[in-house]
């Protein structure tokens, strides 16, 4: 079956949809994405990462061509096209076409929408079983990272640099503290049972997992605790994992090579792990 993308209100064959090489997405990296999970053919939490789609976009000033159920309508109709069961769906919305130039265009510059679908296995992930391991690396971003931009260059170091390391993810680190996973938010618990996560910030995207998460854990009487990180607490800690829209919550086991707990999935991420499961499957999308 050849999958379709969607561009600029057209669903096409994969191999035919063609950005123009003046787009600013290309040129600049000026634009926004968004990644929402696939489970059992239903879109996960997705209500939460349009909102982050809207804001994100606002934060840089690039109109919003669509409604939120505008958005869902499109891709509902691209996860059935390409008739994805389990993995993800890809929004990318750029200022547009332009003659290059880094201020923004003047006139009524026509956002420009990619959408595309990638196959995943979710609930059957290996790695949760075993449990990912990570390496710690600097963090060489920019400031603004609670907007998901697409200029993502030291996300694709950090994530060679835990690929060549053999490990699953790179958890960053800046002044000491830990930002967040190179695709990912960062949850440690403490060898006194404390569930710790850095609050909210300029410096940290603001995960739609991590918020369904944290609601999670308050439900079932976990305790939880919002403060930054240091990096020398990782080794330390009984239990790490990471969540994101494409790996939900994953159980970490060893961080630069230092085993955690009993070098096994902990736990409190393996329960959080059940219980997301437990809600992505009566999601409403």
């Amino acid at each position: 079956m050849s999958r379709t993308a969607y561009l600029n209100g057209e669903f096409l064959p994969l191999d035919e949809a063609r950005v123009p090489v003046m787009d600013r997405g290309f040129l600049f990296a000026d634009g926004i994405y968004e990644v929402a999970a696939v489970l059992h053919g239903r879109l996960v939490d997705n209500a939460g990462h349009l909102a982050r789609l809207d804001r994100s976009l606002s934060e840089i000033g690039i109109r919003n061509p669509h409604s939120a159920e505008a958005w869902e309508r499109l891709e509902k109709e691209l996860v059935e096209r390409n008739g994805v069961r389990e993995g993800l769906v890809y929004i990318q919305v750029t200022r547009g076409v332009a003659e290059r130039d880094f201020s923004y265009p003047k006139g009524d510059v026509a956002p420009t929408v990619v959408m595309f679908t990638q196959e995943k296995s979710i609930v059957n992930n290996p790695l949760a079983e075993a449990g990912a391991r990570a390496i710690t690396v600097p963090d060489l971003r920019w400031k603004r990272r609670d907007i998901k931009s697409v200029a993502l260059l030291a996300q694709v170091i950090a994530k060679q640099q835990a690929a060549e390391a053999g490990v699953a993810e790179a958890f960053m680190v800046e002044d000491g503290v830990v930002t967040e996973g190179s695709s990912s938010t960062v949850f440690i618990v403490t060898k006194g049972g404390a569930l710790v996560t850095r609050p909210l910030s300029h410096a940290v995207l603001p995960g739609i997992t991590r918020k369904a998460v944290l609601a999670l854990a308050e439900e079932t009487g976990l305790a939880f605790e919002e403060r930054l990180i240091n990096a020398r607490e990782l080794p330390e800690a009984a239990e790490a994992f990471y969540t994101s829209a494409s790996a939900f919550v994953m159980p970490v086991v060893e961080i630069d090579g230092k085993a955690l707990g009993d070098g096994r999935p902990g736990p409190v991420a393996r329960r959080l792990r059940e219980l997301y499961f437990a809600f992505a499957e009566t999601s409403e999308s």
